[in-house]
């Protein structure tokens, strides 16, 4: 286990914070602590690297407790979101300085710094300095900068949410492809579930400084623990049901009831698990009428008005959208859904 966390606690004057968290990361792993805006995940990482000193729990890095050592004595690096990097000094010399602070021999140096400019894909870059660099190959040299003091785990706080769509995209399967050469562990910070799911080996989903699942992400998308974590990851539509029986029914629909709930629940539904087609009279269907068609490149999304049920967003083939129509009536078919207790929060 590279990295242990042991019932940390460390709550702010405002309520904010974390309380009691537990979570262990193995050696080479990635994992993403996601949540939005005041979850709790920045604390915990920042508590990791030393910045915060939490009110109780301990901190564990290849099985020593670091909980009492300052930043720079902690076996952990830390990319920011914002760059960090020195704009009076080169690349090289922002990439030196941490190496030259350890007295490591001058050629050593220069080694480790090419390098590790050709693993973030910056070659040749030593002479240029920030101010000469776009954003993402600024970003790039602080994640050079981090890999050069070989952490037993490197930390990163939502490092490209300043960056582009296509540049933030880019940078992700960078960070992937350097953590798989490298085999670091690394736990990365991150309000966007996109990134999280492309880039994770396990994802941490928290809520108001708890953590409310921990899974691998194919998992956390198609098994979600709670209605929260099914709100928060990918779209997902949310429908009133009925359970009794050992079945949950939606109108027509019938389905296992495999939590063995009771009484009303919210049934959660991905909008790629719906089929639509031409209306017919059959008992395991419902009808509605398109509501709205949305064509998104490859995919449209088209918003169906379920009679008696309320809207249901799906997603459909660019060729399927040819034959519907704002207005026109369809049978509606969902192939999976899961169940949870309608008084359940979000």
């Amino acid at each position: 286990m590279q990295l242990a966390v042991r019932e940390l606690t460390k709550r702010y004057k405002t309520g904010d914070g974390v309380s009691r968290i537990n979570l262990e990361v193995e050696k080479g792993e990635l994992v993403t602590l996601l949540g939005p805006s005041g979850c709790g995940k920045t604390t915990m990482l920042r508590s990791i690297g030393g910045f915060l000193e939490p009110d109780s729990g301990d901190i564990q890095i290849e099985g020593r407790s670091v909980i009492h050592l300052p930043p720079e004595q902690r076996p952990t690096s830390m990319v920011f979101q914002s760059y960090n990097l020195w704009s009076h000094m080169s690349v090289y010399d922002n990439l030196a300085f941490g190496l030259k602070i350890r007295k490591l021999p001058k050629a050593d140096i220069r080694a480790a710094v090419e390098d590790v400019l050709k693993l973030v894909r910056l070659p040749g870059y030593e002479k240029k300095y920030p101010a000469e660099l776009s954003g993402g190959q600024q970003q790039r040299v602080a994640l050079a900068r981090s890999l050069l003091l070989k952490p037993a785990v490197l930390l990163l706080d939502e490092p490209f949410s300043a960056l582009d769509a296509k540049l933030r995209h880019e940078m992700r399967e960078e960070l992937r492809e350097i953590q798989m050469q490298t085999g670091l562990t690394m736990v990365f910070v991150t309000h966007d579930q996109e990134e999280a799911l492309s880039l994770s080996d396990r994802i941490v989903v928290m809520n108001h400084g708890s953590i409310e699942q921990i899974a691998e992400p194919q998992k956390i998308y198609d098994e979600p623990d709670s209605l929260y974590v099914a709100s928060f990851i990918g779209k997902m539509n949310f429908l009133e049901g009925v359970a009794d029986e050992g079945v949950i029914r939606l109108g027509a629909l019938r389905y296992p009831d495999e939590k063995r709930l009771s009484g009303k629940v919210t049934i959660a539904i991905r909008p790629e698990d719906v089929s639509l087609s031409e209306p017919i009279e059959s008992g395991e269907r419902l009808t509605g009428k398109i509501k709205q068609v949305m064509v998104l490149g490859h995919y449209a999304e088209v918003t169906v008005e379920l009679a008696g049920q309320g809207t249901l967003r799906t997603f459909q083939s660019k060729e399927a959208t040819q034959q519907l129509r704002i207005g026109k009536e369809v049978s509606v078919s969902i192939a999976k859904m899961t169940g949870f207790p309608a008084n359940e929060p979000q």
